[in-house]
């Protein structure tokens, strides 16, 4: 464990030693170098919080496998701490989102404006009737963890913007955008923008600002088709100081000077690394599509092994992507996922193949399988099927059937990912084959998550009912490289 070198405060132990512990593993499974960003070190247990006075100009900590200095903003006295020079984010001002509250009683929705009201409202694309939302605030979802983290659980009633927002009382967390666009030129590009929240300690007892509560991550990738680039950048930052955070109610999470927000119905993407980036506008299509039971998505038989989860699977998006320092105009279309929950996956499960398809029929698809050490599937793996008319049918793994084919070893890592898929509802008559549209599409993020995946572009083709059709999506595999994921979450 690195130490702290500088001015600091007095180093007080932890207020419980669960939650110490749970710290410990989370530093440990994901990322040594948390310690150091936290300022941890070795009293009553392994890692433990440097609280008090912290002088942040002073500071230097000395990360292995990276290095963070904490120094003054020129001709400000502020504290910067950064992987990669951005600007200190400030707190965003408050809004009240009340009005626009949305209750969502069913698993698909559409948006439509309330009768007599002008106020947005969820309704059930299968003609659900309405049932009226609660008043405004956090419903319960599971139970709550002797660290004092509510697990994931049914009873959570949706309503958004709200749910957009962050759910601090959940340990995990994550907004996650990916989006296949091109220039009118005929240049095609891939991104992925996505966000985690991760919980440390649910109630700090110490008042200072340097008191952490959450730590955040965030990754940003685009794909250049045409050239065969893919370009990543990632980002590992603490909350309580305005450099990184997750606003409830709404969507407005950030990471220096990343930012994924709403402008009315629109989400924004502001997400730009020196010579890369996007800054983009998704409009909501057809609105949020929950998954699983009510948007409870099981990950295993444990109570709590889950996710409260929805996507947003078609947002028209406009907007720019910056490459080698210029702009590009681009169009294209969107898929955003949000999931939070506090324990996710079984021990066993090694990692996941996750597929998100749009098809120019206007059905979308959305698929997961939950890998076991064994190599076989999950019980657990599941999906959701949305046909153009926007009704969602809930997928069960018996339901799906996918098939690895040709693979590609990332000369980095040594992993060998399957880049081309056939994936299989015959209950619907749907067989697609997936191939990614560029191989080389890894993300190593050390310095951020500590976990090496694929995620990228892929491009559809197949048959879905009888008839011929070709789509775009995105393909995410994790667990083919380091340690299992259910060591990662647990």
């Amino acid at each position: 464990m690195t130490g702290v070198r500088g001015v600091a405060g007095p180093m007080v132990p932890s207020r419980a030693g669960d939650t110490r512990r749970q710290a410990c593993r989370i530093g440990m499974a994901l990322l040594p170098a948390w310690a150091a960003l936290l300022g941890w070190g070795c009293l009553d247990c392994p890692l433990v919080a440097l609280a008090g006075g912290i002088s942040p100009v002073s500071v230097e900590r000395a990360v292995s496998p990276l290095t963070l200095a904490v120094a003054p903003r020129a001709g400000t006295g502020e504290a910067v701490g950064r992987i990669a020079p951005v600007l200190v984010a400030p707190e965003p001002a408050g809004v009240s989102p009340v009005s626009m509250d949305r209750a969502v009683p069913s698993p698909t929705l559409a948006v439509a404006p309330r009768a007599g009201t002008g106020e947005a409202a969820g309704r059930a694309a299968a003609a659900t009737p309405m049932q009226p939302g609660p008043a405004p605030g956090r419903e319960a979802g599971g139970a709550v963890t002797a660290q004092g983290w509510r697990q994931a659980g049914s009873g959570h009633v949706w309503r958004f913007p709200r749910d957009h927002g962050s759910h601090p009382e959940y340990r995990i967390e994550w907004w996650y955008y990916t989006g296949n666009l091109a220039s009118d030129r005929g240049r095609r590009f891939g991104y992925q923008v996505t966000f985690f929240r991760v919980g440390v300690d649910p109630a700090p007892e110490n008042p200072s600002r340097w008191a952490v509560r959450d730590l955040y991550m965030a990754h940003l990738a685009v794909t250049d088709l045409g050239t065969g680039r893919h370009l990543v950048a990632e980002r590992l930052d603490r909350g309580g100081l305005g450099w990184a955070g997750a606003r409830e109610r709404t969507l407005d999470v950030w990471n220096g000077d990343w930012r994924a927000s709403l402008d009315g119905d629109r989400h924004r993407l502001e997400v730009v690394d020196r010579g890369f980036g996007v800054d983009l506008d998704l409009e909501p299509g057809r609105g949020p599509t929950l998954h699983g039971e009510n948007g409870l998505s099981r990950k295993g038989p444990s109570a709590g092994n889950a996710s409260q989860y929805y996507s947003m699977t078609r947002m028209p998006t406009t907007g720019r992507i910056r490459l080698d320092g210029e702009w590009v105009d681009v169009t294209g279309a969107s898929w955003m996922d949000h999931e939070f929950g506090t324990t996710f996956l079984e021990p066993g499960q090694v990692g996941w193949d996750w597929f998100s398809l749009q098809l120019e029929d206007g059905a979308d698809l959305m698929v997961f399988q939950l890998r076991r050490a064994d190599g076989r599937p999950d019980v657990h793996s599941a999906g959701t099927w949305v046909d153009g008319g926007g009704a969602a049918t809930a997928l069960r793994r018996d339901d799906v059937r996918l098939v690895p084919g040709r693979r590609w070893t990332s000369p980095a890592s040594g992993a060998a990912y399957p880049v081309e898929w056939r994936v299989e509802l015959p209950g619907r008559q749907v067989s697609l084959a997936v191939t990614a549209a560029l191989d080389a599409q890894e993300l190593d993020t050390a310095a951020s998550t500590g976990v090496t995946y694929w995620e990228g572009a892929v491009t559809v083709t197949g048959r879905a009912g009888g008839r011929q059709v070709r789509g775009r999506g995105y393909l995410e595999m994790t667990g083919y490289s380091g340690r299992p994921m259910s060591e990662v979450f647990r």
